[in-house]
């Protein structure tokens, strides 16, 4: 196989989606796996990526929350998570001392927001950001290239929208906040209100229109915080019928015409579709590779 082989794994709550590849664009092999336990899990992805050649590094994007620090012991781990089991699970170190490459580590919307920004919906964008609206609701954006970290990883389910005047009994179903974004518009706060999905609820029914209102408010406070010119909208949820075009109608009534640019600023559906976060875990495992690279050219040349 090609000697630069770059190894992916898009680990989520419900499954691992793992792939090998010479580039983003390039990838020759991939396998699906349920998540199960840890050891379970990630034993049969390490078979898996150990058939496969030789690997020069592995990205990952993972779901969370995680650390993703560099300077703190916990990196590549997942830390204190629902997801029975996997609570201060060492993704990125077992991988890394297993098959002694480089890794790369991610959020899951962070690896889909680059792969949207390079190589999908935002390849003509200066800033884009990515928000997944499922069983929980999370973002990652990229700015000139380059993904947004600081004291952790951004959090845009946890905001906190304005509630609708009709709309005041509902507690939410965050356990952490109650009625934030997630507590309000994901899918399991859907389904504990009005025990359905939104996709099978008819389309005159309330759910439709206040959903929509609580993600415009989301997308228009990242327009207006970070200056972002494309929002990608994917997730189990935004496969609801006419859900997008009433974002983007309420969020355009939100911005009442005042801010800059409108007419460049856009909300869409993910244009590599369910292979956003895998494009991005092959440019994340680029990336890990690039800069062990550039460390060890550096060493040789003091």
């Amino acid at each position: 196989m090609n000697e630069k082989l770059f190894g992916g794994i898009e680990a989520g709550g419900t499954k691992f989606v793992l792939a090998v590849g010479t580039s983003p664009t390039e990838i020759l092999a991939s396998q699906t796996i349920p998540t199960r336990g840890p050891s379970e899990t990630l034993a049969e992805s390490l078979t898996w990526f150990e058939q496969q050649g030789s690997l020069k590094s592995i990205g990952i994007a993972s779901f969370g929350p995680v650390e993703l620090d560099r300077n703190s012991s916990q990196w590549g781990h997942i830390l204190d998570t629902p997801k029975e089991g996997w609570s201060n699970c060492d993704l990125a170190g077992f991988f890394s001392n297993n098959l002694a490459i480089p890794v790369g580590f991610e959020t899951d919307v962070n690896g889909a927001a680059l792969g949207e920004y390079h190589f999908g919906a935002g390849k003509d964008s200066s800033a884009l950001t990515y928000v997944t609206v499922g069983t929980g609701i999370g973002g990652g954006t990229v700015i000139d290239g380059r993904l947004i970290h600081g004291a952790g990883h951004p959090e845009l389910g946890h905001m906190y929208p304005r509630r609708d005047a009709a709309d005041r009994e509902f507690a939410g179903k965050c356990p952490f906040h109650g009625d934030c974004l997630e507590g309000l518009a994901s899918g399991p706060a859907v389904m504990a209100r009005w025990g359905s999905t939104l996709s099978q609820l008819p389309q005159d029914h309330e759910a439709h229109e206040l959903v929509a209102g609580y993600l415009a408010q989301m997308c228009h406070s990242v327009f207006a915080a970070m200056a972002t010119q494309t929002i990608v909208l994917g997730g189990g949820v935004m496969n609801t019928p006419r859900l997008l075009d009433r974002v983007r109608v309420r969020t355009k009534a939100l911005g009442a015409g005042y801010l800059p640019r409108e007419s460049d600023r856009q909300i869409v559906r993910p244009s590599l579709g369910d292979g956003s976060a895998l494009s991005g875990t092959m440019l994340i495992a680029e990336q890990a590779h690039n800069t062990t690279r550039s460390k060890i050219d550096d060493a040789r040349a003091h």
